[in-house]
C-alpha cells in the first residue's frame, strides 16, 4: 500500500482553520485529525473553540474529546494515536486532513519526536513542589537561564512542559533545545503538504478580540463553574491555560469580568505570536489569506492528484 498522503491546514489563532477544514474535508471525503492540544480534553469545548457538534457530525475528526481534565496527553500519544487513525483511514481509502495550531504535535506527527531519556517521577515531583513553594513562574525563570530557546516557545503557565524540559537538562545536564537540534527530527513518515492561513496583524488581532468576547457571550465561565463543580482540581493545568485561567480568578473573585476578558485577549496574541515563530522556522510552508480558499484547493487538489495518479499506473 502507498503512503497516505497528509494535508495540514495550520496558522495563528483565529484564522479560521476549523471552518476551512470542513469544507475541504466535505469537498474531498477526508476525515480530520485535530492537533490542538486542548480539544483532546472532554467537557471543555467553548474555551478551547472545538467544532460545534454539527461540525462534528457533518465530517468524521479524531483526537477531539479524548481525555479528562486530571489526565494527561503529549507530543508522543498524539503522534501514535495520529498515525493510527491514518493507517486505518488508509485502509478505508479515506483520506486525512490534519488542521490545528499545536506545533509539538504537528512536528511530532510529520518529523517525529526527540524522546530523551525517561520520565524521573521523583525529580518530577520536586520540580512540582518547588513551582509551588517558590511561587508561579519559578520554574519558567529557572529554564530562561538554563534552556533560554525552550523557554521562549513555552508559556509560562505551561508547567507541564517547563518540568519536562528542566527533568532533561538535569538528568543530561544538556539542554532539551540542544538535544532536538541534533536529533534534527529527521523522520519523514508522510508525504506532507503544509498550508498555513495567515492575516495581517491588525486584522489578527481584531478577530482574536471578537472570539474571546464571543466566547464570554457563549458561557466560558458558566461551562468552566460546571467543569469545577464535577469534582476537578482548579489547579489543574488544563485549568492554567488561556481563558480557563482568567475565568478561573474571575469564580474566585480575583478579577472583573471586563479585565479577565482583556487579559485573555492579550495572552491570545501573545499565543497567536508564538505559532508564527514556530511556523517561520518550520520547512515547506505555503503561505495563504484566509480568503484564498480557491488557491489552496488548488494546491490540494495538486497534492493528491499524484496519490490518484500513483494508484492509476500501478493498475496498469
Amino acid at each position: 500500500m502507498d503512503t497516505p498522503r497528509i494535508v495540514i491546514l495550520t496558522g495563528p489563532t483565529a484564522t479560521g482553520k476549523t471552518a476551512l477544514a470542513i469544507e475541504f474535508a466535505t469537498r474531498y471525503g477526508a476525515d480530520i485529525i485535530s492537533a490542538d492540544s486542548r480539544q483532546v480534553y472532554r467537557y471543555l469545548d467553548i474555551g478551547t473553540a472545538k467544532p460545534t457538534a454539527e461540525q462534528q457530525a457533518a465530517v468524521p475528526h479524531h483526537l477531539i474529546n479524548v481525555i479528562n481534565p486530571d489526565e494527561q496527553f503529549d507530543g508522543a500519544r498524539f503522534r501514535t494515536d495520529a498515525h493510527r487513525i491514518i493507517a486505518e483511514a488508509s485502509q478505508r481509502g479515506k483520506r486525512i486532513l490534519v488542521a490545528g495550531g499545536t506545533g509539538l504535535y504537528l512536528r511530532a506527527l510529520t518529523r517525529g519526536l526527540f524522546d530523551g531519556p525517561p520520565a524521573n517521577p521523583p525529580l518530577r515531583a520536586q520540580l512540582e513542589e518547588h513551582e509551588r513553594t517558590e511561587g508561579k513562574g519559578f520554574l519558567h525563570r529557572w529554564l530562561s537561564r538554563v534552556d533560554p530557546p525552550t523557554a521562549a516557545r513555552l508559556h509560562p503557565n505551561d508547567v507541564l512542559r517547563q518540568v519536562r524540559a528542566l527533568e532533561v537538562f538535569l538528568l543530561t545536564e544538556i539542554p532539551m533545545s540542544r538535544w532536538q537540534q541534533e536529533h534534527g527530527f529527521r523522520e519523514r513518515p508522510f508525504p506532507t503538504l503544509l498550508l498555513s492561513l495567515m492575516c495581517d496583524r491588525e486584522t489578527l488581532y481584531r478577530r482574536i478580540e471578537a472570539r474571546c468576547r464571543q466566547m464570554l457571550r457563549d458561557g466560558l465561565v458558566e461551562e468552566l463553574r460546571q467543569v469545577w463543580a464535577m469534582g476537578y482540581d482548579p489547579a489543574l493545568p488544563v485549568f492554567q491555560t488561556i481563558g480557563y485561567a482568567q475565568m478561573g480568578a474571575v469564580l474566585q473573585g480575583r478579577l472583573g469580568q471586563e479585565d479577565a476578558l482583556t487579559q485573555m485577549a492579550t495572552e491570545t496574541k501573545r499565543l497567536a505570536k508564538r505559532q508564527l515563530t514556530w511556523l517561520r522556522v518550520e520547512p515547506n510552508v505555503r503561505w495563504f489569506a484566509p480568503v484564498q480558499e480557491r488557491e489552496m484547493a488548488t494546491e490540494i487538489e495538486k497534492f493528491w492528484q499524484r496519490e490518484e495518479l500513483k494508484i492509476e499506473s500501478a493498475g496498469h
